[in-house]
């Protein structure tokens, strides 16, 4: 008698734990996917600058190479698609 009530309250327990810890998972998992999604949109956004300058340093005829303001004008085009990369994430809400 005493055992089986003793079984059956470890029992209960045992499930009471078992949701408390998927419950525990549940929110550590949604954490992480917040910072994922975070970490992705920093990287996208860091890739822009990347690409631009990708592009502009190689060693071919370019668009704008004997143009005195080039270099003014890349980086004015860089920060105008960083910008708007930011603006069209953080409106999506994925900043």
């Amino acid at each position: 008698m005493e055992f089986d009530q003793a079984i059956e309250m470890s029992q209960i327990y045992s499930s009471i734990l078992s949701g408390l810890m998927d419950a525990f998972a549940s929110v550590i998992s949604n954490n992480l996917n917040m910072v994922m999604k975070l970490l992705t949109s920093i990287t996208i956004v860091l890739a822009i600058p990347t690409m631009v300058s990708s592009f502009f340093g190689m060693n071919v005829g370019l668009p704008l190479q004997d143009n005195p303001f080039a270099f003014a004008f890349i980086i004015g085009l860089t920060m105008l698609l960083v910008v708007a990369s930011v603006f069209f994430l953080y409106r999506k809400n994925l900043f």
